[in-house]
């Protein structure tokens, strides 16, 4: 099972990219946003998610470890299939399917090709009730407390949803609370103002 590769991007094309290592091109299929970011010549380093199937082996390669976990996770859901786990993470990165999922916006999810009305609803829905690849909220938190030094609105989220969960609340509650009692505020609003409003949404 292939994790990553490291090497060269010796060619891009429009749903994929051949990358050499150590002599040997393999072929990773990719969504645009990937792909966007490769150039021809440059050194990189894909993380893949591997498919085996009777008749063929695909690599998907993304340039975060985050999208490809999400990518596996998306694939959970009955009629989701590589092509549109990849369309949605091309409409929506990480931080944003987050909030989508937190929110249950069904629109956010019919930005992304192939998906109608009916999987849009169903996505929302079921992403809400799992848990996330590596728990709900984790990666953008993480991602926003490494760029911010910590401090940011991110890191404040996951916090709040932390301290609604201690009080009882379940997790996808709690996660739409504080998604909802966020935007009420500034990005670097404290999560105490974010557990006072967050409760205020759970009990409406």
């Amino acid at each position: 099972m292939i994790g990553s590769l490291h090497g060269t991007v010796a060619a891009i094309g429009e749903d994929s990219a051949l990358v050499e290592v150590g002599g040997v091109g393999y072929l990773v299929q990719a969504g645009s946003r990937t792909l966007g970011q490769l150039a021809v010549g440059a050194t990189v380093r894909l993380f893949i998610e591997t498919h085996v199937r009777e008749d063929a082996i695909r690599l998907f390669g993304f340039v975060g470890e985050e999208e490809r976990a999400w990518f596996a996770h998306l694939q959970t859901i009955p009629g989701v299939g590589a092509k549109v786990a990849l369309g949605i993470l091309d409409a929506l990165p990480p931080d944003m399917l987050i909030d989508a999922i937190a929110v249950q916006d069904k629109a956010a999810f019919t930005r992304a090709n192939g998906v109608g009305p009916k999987l849009a609803a169903r996505l929302a829905q079921e992403l809400a009730a799992k848990q996330g690849p590596r728990g709900f909220l984790s990666l953008s938190a993480a991602r926003a407390s490494r760029a911010e030094g910590g401090s940011s609105q991110g890191g404040a989220r996951a916090e709040a949803v932390s301290a609604l969960v201690n009080l009882g609340i379940d997790q996808g509650s709690a996660s739409r609370a504080v998604a909802a009692a966020a935007k009420q505020f500034a990005p670097d609003a404290p999560a105490p103002e974010l557990i006072r409003a967050a409760l205020k949404e759970v009990s409406r």
